[in-house]
């Protein structure tokens, strides 16, 4: 019968959640330990608190060692806010240069009247 017994690595035994591992076998018979890195919640929308697609969800340490492209989106506010809050944005500024625009031309108007 094959020996079923594993030993936590290091010196701290217990099962904390920053702290789990699991039982792997390696290919010579042996049990060993295996430490489970916990999962990060990834970058949010700095206005909408959702989740951002396409940076992956690591931790904070762990983006050093990614390539740029992996990292951020190539696009106005990439890798801090959402497509939807960007065009909002976006909208949002145009139609108050165009109430401006408006109210410009309906002041002109009235001056020379």
């Amino acid at each position: 019968m094959p020996d079923s017994r594993v030993v936590r690595v290091g010196r701290h035994p217990y099962a904390t959640r920053s702290h789990l591992t699991k039982p792997v076998r390696t290919p010579g018979g042996k049990l060993v330990s295996q430490t489970i890195v916990k999962k990060s919640k990834g970058p949010i929308c700095s206005d909408c608190k959702c989740s951002l697609p396409g940076i992956r969800h690591l931790k904070a340490t762990a983006y050093k060692n990614l390539k740029k492209r992996q990292r951020t989106v190539s696009r106005a506010y990439g890798g801090t806010t959402c497509a939807g809050c960007v065009r909002m944005r976006v909208v949002r500024a145009f139609l108050l240069e165009e109430q401006k625009a408006v109210k410009k031309l309906l002041a002109e108007r009235s001056s020379k009247k």
